[in-house]
Parts: structure tokens; C-alpha cells; sequence
């Protein structure tokens, strides 16, 4: 079992990364807003087995791995961080884009609206660098098994991705027509945006290994 203050520090960077707009809440705000929100919903049953699967790659020995082979582990470490930055970048910039600006999608079969979601999930770079470089940062052996830690980081993680996602998914049309109405306040979502993503890549680049 990780240490209580790892295990509430991990949580509200999960917490942060949540809010934090990327593939996987633009994908079910679209899918929503456009399909209504049964579709936003079989879409975010991809995600979750998505969360799924990168936990239990990373408790059956990824994670264990990336710490035994320090190169492997800063190079993802950085790119992570890097990748962070041009996010940021991408929402902060001149012409950048809510993911709650409507977008036009076709629809698409319960079935396929599922294997999106998956497959946006595990092609999701911020998805994988929460688990390859942020969570080994809250492993520690000396407090236990680490195979028990890693799922049970993971499942603070996916628990706390799913329910704003679940949540952000419901309301999108309604924040959607809320924003439209009120340009100055996606200005302010993009840049509160930017700032979160810009303060995990400080975090991720700045933190020294074990």
C-alpha cells in the first residue's frame, strides 16, 4: 500500500490530468454533442478498459522496469514533460480550440463508438505518460509490495479519470452552449488549460529520480 501523503498527492495530480483536456475528453465531448449522451457513455466503456489495460501493464512489471533501467526512465520522464509543454502550447496559442467548440462527427455504431474509445485511450500519449513516467515517482518498495501499489495508484487514477470524464461527457452539450455564449470564458478555460498542463511538466522534468 503506498504511503497516505503519496496516495493523495498521486491523486490530485490524477485529479489535475483529468481536468486537464486531451484525446480522451475530446473524443466523448464530441461524441456527445453530436450523438447525445448514451454515445458519450458506450465511448467512455472503451476508455475505462483502456485505463484497464495500461494499469495492468504497468503493476505486471512495466513500471518495475522503467525504475531498474535509468536511461528508459528519463528519457520517458522528459518526453513527457515535453509533450506536457506542447499541449499546453496547443491550447494557449493564437487560433487554439476548446474541446468544447462543437465539432461535427458522423455517427457511429455502439460497437464502433466502444473500440474508439479504447483505441483513443491507449494511442493517448498523456494516458501513457501518467503511467510510464508519473506513477513509478510514487512507488516506493520499501512500503510494500509494488505490484499492489501500481494498481492501487491505478485504480485512484481511473477512478478519479472516469467520474469527470462521466460527468464532462452528460453536461457537454449544455457547457458547450454555455462557452458559445460566453467567449471570454474559453479564453479562461484555455488558459487555466495551459497552466495545469505547463505545472505537471515542470513537475515531471524537475522531479529527481530515486
Amino acid at each position: 500500500m503506498p504511503e497516505l501523503a503519496k496516495l493523495l498527492t498521486f491523486g490530485l495530480v490524477s485529479l489535475g490530468m483529468a481536468l486537464t483536456p486531451g484525446p480522451n475528453m475530446i473524443y466523448l465531448v464530441s461524441r456527445s454533442i453530436c450523438q447525445g449522451r448514451t454515445a458519450g457513455m458506450i465511448s467512455l466503456g472503451g476508455v475505462a478498459l483502456g485505463f484497464v489495460v495500461y494499469m495492468l501493464c504497468a503493476a505486471l512489471g512495466i513500471t518495475a522496469l522503467l525504475l531498474a533501467v535509468p536511461y528508459a526512465y528519463d528519457a520517458l520522464r522528459f518526453g513527457g514533460a515535453l509533450y506536457m509543454l506542447w499541449l499546453a502550447w496547443q491550447a494557449v496559442k493564437p487560433g487554439g480550440r476548446s474541446p468544447f467548440q462543437v465539432r461535427d462527427l458522423p455517427a457511429d455504431s455502439p460497437r464502433k463508438l466502444f473500440a474508439m474509445g479504447f483505441v483513443t485511450n491507449l494511442l493517448n500519449p498523456k494516458i501513457a505518460v501518467l503511467y510510464l513516467s508519473l506513477l513509478p515517482q510514487f512507488i516506493d518498495p520499501q512500503h510494500g509490495n509494488v505490484l499492489g501499489q501500481s494498481i492501487v495508484l491505478g485504480a485512484v487514477q481511473i477512478g478519479f479519470s472516469l467520474t469527470i470524464n462521466c460527468i464532462v461527457a452528460l453536461m457537454a452539450g449544455s457547457i458547450a452552449v454555455f462557452l458559445a455564449k460566453r467567449p471570454a470564458w474559453l479564453v479562461v478555460q484555455r488558459w487555466l488549460m495551459g497552466t495545469v498542463l505547463t505545472g505537471l511538466a515542470v513537475r515531471m522534468a524537475t522531479e529527481a529520480r530515486r
